[in-house]
């Protein structure tokens, strides 16, 4: 099937017609409504309010290359290059993972408990540089730092900042061998955490799509990245230091295990707003 004619309403018929079998009729107009304001500049208000406004072929290209790609399940943040984090709009490609609501909910934790913060902040895996940016959003008057082993995400990451004129210093390192020269009052992490074995409760688009690298880890070691954030942190996270974690909701307790053994205190796993162990914050004590 074929868009029917250059108005807004042909495309809008035509994402219902192509669509209905893949996704429910919310989804359909929630991705509809992205596409307008993506490829038109148009709000979900002004687009209702316009369905007779004309476009251009080049246009009506992309919304029907947008419709192909969401019946392979693609991501429509991959889709349409963007998406955005709290008040940050960010530029993702299938080199990052794409901002989940509890990382949202993580980062205004944080902006919630040191507000007026002036001091440093590192982002461990910081990916897309969602965190990193968000807090400095928000935090203005901190030193931000983000790190992550993949050259593809500090690229993307860097050009985030730049394109929200934030001053976030972005660079290459491995947790596992990065010995920082610098000290930090605020670590926060979301490194992977999903075991292997839990793959067949992700969503298709999730698996076929977002870098595994970013996600998975092994049924046999599923801490290890926490054990070696909770190594750096000793070294690098300065007295009164505070530690943010993002974890596996199934992993809490053995994750508060791992880092009680490695000498932190104060750990305090909290819930999600789907009421699932997901994060874990640390206020760490100079022995």
């Amino acid at each position: 099937m074929r868009i029917k004619t250059n108005a807004l309403k042909s495309v809008r018929d035509f994402f219902d017609d192509e669509l209905k079998s893949v996704y429910s009729s919310e989804e359909i107009r929630y991705y509809f409504y992205l596409c307008c304001e993506c490829f038109l500049g148009l709000s979900k208000v002004d687009a209702v309010g316009n369905l007779d406004h004309r476009m251009t072929e080049s246009v009506m290209l992309k919304f029907s290359q947008a419709v192909k790609n969401l019946k392979k399940y693609t991501p429509i943040q991959y889709i349409l290059g963007t998406c955005d984090f709290l008040d940050v709009s960010l530029d993702v490609t299938p080199d990052v993972l794409i901002p989940r609501p509890e990382t949202e909910e993580l980062v205004q934790k944080i902006i919630n408990e040191n507000t007026d913060f002036s001091k440093s902040i590192l982002d461990i895996c910081t990916g897309s540089g969602c965190i990193a940016l968000a807090l400095k959003k928000q935090l203005p008057n901190a030193t931000v730092y983000g790190f992550d082993i993949s050259n593809s995400a500090i690229n993307i990451a860097k050009k985030n900042a730049e394109k929200n004129q934030l001053n976030v210093e972005f660079f290459v390192a491995d947790i596992f061998t990065y010995n920082a020269e610098k000290t930090f009052d605020i670590i926060v992490s979301n490194p992977p955490y999903v075991r292997h074995s839990e793959k067949s409760q992700m969503a298709e688009n999730v698996l076929n799509y977002e870098p595994h690298h970013a996600l998975f880890v092994d049924d046999n070691d599923p801490l290890i990245f926490y054990s070696a954030i909770a190594t750096f942190a000793k070294k690098h996270l300065n007295p009164n230091g505070k530690l943010y974690l993002e974890i596996n909701e199934n992993l809490g307790n053995e994750t508060a295990e791992l880092l009680e053994n490695s000498g932190f205190l104060d750990i305090e796993i909290k819930k999600d707003f789907r009421n699932k162990d997901r994060f874990i914050t640390i206020q760490f004590y100079e022995n």
